[in-house]
């Protein structure tokens, strides 16, 4: 029997697919795991757990927004535990210093007599918490950018590159404004997703036997294994356009830019809002053992992948607009440009 070149490589494109299959089935009922193992620390988060996971999963960072002992720090501590990740953890204040952050040379002597070697910083680690990253001032905040960017920290004429995978988590608390040095906008932009924290209620489970440790669910070279996994999950073309219409419908300078946009924000998000939503909505895809993206993964990332990338008036920010308020009519935009 004689095989085309197309019929071998329809086969090769089955036994792709179903390989991906195969994966994500795996890696879905894993992480699964993961977060519940984290909901035994971290009490009535559920939603803010997953939408954590998702962030680092697709290899990005976040930025975590809420009111003091809401559980920010031991959410991020737990998460770093199960993905089996090497964490650090930096105190951000007013008087912390670039080299506190990054490293710096210092004098040694061996054999060879006196000579600068590099001394590694709190980020190198896999996975960072920067614990109130607002209350650092912008020279130390920049010290981030490259790290958060790149993969990579540049001391003196010699560049070090990070260990992977690498994520930051910062949180900042929305009620302290003496003291506190708000994130530029080209430093919010390098975030994956910005998340708000809920006051739950955990009396009755916060006061009893205590906790357990969080167990590694996955090692540091599996997470970079899943992160790539994530990346060929499938997208189609009229998503990817109703992400592009999405952002499209954010910016009050485009001529059928809606009222409610024009009156209230001065930019729209970036593209990188655009690559966060979809890279946001394939590992939805994945954790719901799907090797596809549909509507409602793009639609769920659309809130955290938005809410730190559009520029408000100054009359919308003393009215405490958000978001929330304009996503809707965002949303239904896109779904009439995008047909």
């Amino acid at each position: 029997m004689r095989v085309t070149d197309e019929g071998v490589m329809g086969e090769g494109v089955m036994d792709d697919g179903r390989a991906l299959a195969a994966q994500v089935t795996g890696f879905a009922a894993r992480v699964a795991t993961l977060r519940e193992r984290i909901g035994r620390v971290v009490i009535g988060q559920d939603a803010l757990v997953g939408e954590l996971v998702i962030g680092v999963l697709a290899g990005g960072h976040v930025l975590i927004e809420g009111l003091p002992g809401l559980g920010k720090t031991k959410l991020a501590h737990a998460l770093a535990a199960g993905l089996g990740l090497r964490f650090s953890r930096i105190q951000f204040t007013p008087d912390l210093m670039p080299a506190d952050v990054t490293g710096t040379r210092i004098v040694e002597q061996d054999e060879r007599g006196l000579g600068f070697r590099f001394q590694p910083g709190p980020l190198f680690a896999n996975f960072v918490l920067a614990d109130e990253i607002n209350r650092a001032t912008p020279k130390t905040q920049s010290a981030l950018l490259e790290a958060m960017q790149e993969g990579s920290v540049t001391v003196g004429e010699r560049t070090h590159p990070l260990p992977r995978p690498f994520c930051v988590v910062a949180t900042q608390n929305p009620i302290e404004l003496e003291g506190t040095f708000p994130l530029p906008e080209a430093q919010l932009d390098r975030f994956l997703f910005k998340l708000t924290v809920d006051r739950p209620s955990v009396v009755a489970a916060t006061t009893g036997a205590a906790e357990a440790n969080v167990e590694p669910v996955f090692s540091a070279d599996e997470l970079v294994e899943l992160q790539a996994t994530s990346r060929r999950i499938l997208c189609g073309e009229h998503l990817l356009r109703f992400v592009a219409e999405l952002i499209r419908a954010t910016d009050p300078q485009d001529p059928e830019a809606g009222d409610a946009t024009r009156s209230n924000l001065r930019f729209g998000a970036s593209p990188r809002a655009a690559q966060s939503i979809v890279l946001g909505a394939k590992v939805r895809a994945l954790l719901d053992a799907r090797p596809v993206v549909e509507r409602g993964d793009v639609e769920a990332c659309a809130l955290a992948a938005l809410r730190h990338r559009v520029h408000w008036t100054f009359e919308a920010t003393a009215e405490e607009r958000r978001v929330e308020d304009l996503l809707p009519g965002w949303v239904e935009a896109a779904r009439k440009r995008a047909r």
